[in-house]
């Protein structure tokens, strides 16, 4: 059965995401690279065997993967990728390997779970990763943390009831960032598994 893989990329300190516009982007874009963080990345890419996403996500996605530089560390992989974009609007998606679903979120991503046994990759856009988080589906979250402090934005956990998670890895890098895995606790059941 499949894991479901909640991933935060641009995610700061105090639980916040970046976006477009904000001092806190703009410094994500400015901080140097490091090759283990993009490692550390692109093995989360790689153990994907489903990509899946929300309608604006998937429209940014869409546009920039299929003519994005060869050199690109994701492009190959997603351009080939399966991928679920869940949105009630979408009537068609012209991103090879796609398929778009508007029911349940919650049946859904069981269906998804039964189908293989690779890693369901959340990608995003943030209200739909929140709703991930709200109705309890994920198994992991994976999260590169700035050394930012953001102070105001979305934040994927909050108004989330109290449940514990359990740390599987932290892996510091050289330009300041943390890559955080934590799990569902094994003591803690939710969305129907046991």
């Amino acid at each position: 059965m499949r894991k479901v893989v909640v991933q935060a990329f641009d995610y700061s300190l105090d639980g916040i995401f970046a976006q477009e516009g904000t001092g806190f982007f703009e410094f994500c874009r400015e901080l140097p690279d490091d090759r283990g963080l993009e490692a550390w990345r692109l093995g989360s890419f790689q153990r994907a065997e489903v990509h899946v996403m929300g309608r604006r996500m998937y429209e940014g996605a869409a546009q920039f993967f299929p003519t994005a530089p060869a050199d690109h560390p994701y492009a190959e992989i997603m351009n080939s990728a399966t991928k679920v974009v869940f949105s009630s609007t979408l009537t068609t998606a012209d991103w090879a390997n796609t398929t778009i679903v508007n029911g349940d979120t919650a049946a859904e991503i069981e269906k998804l779970r039964q189908e293989g046994d690779g890693d369901i990759m959340v990608h995003g856009g943030i209200s739909f990763v929140q709703s991930m988080a709200r109705l309890d589906l994920a198994d992991e979250y994976r999260l590169a943390v700035f050394p930012y402090l953001a102070g105001s934005g979305p934040a994927l956990f909050a108004g989330l009831a109290p449940r514990p998670l359990e740390l599987v890895s932290s892996t510091s890098f050289g330009n300041g960032m943390v890559g955080l895995v934590y799990r569902r606790h094994p003591a803690v059941t939710g969305a129907g598994r046991e």
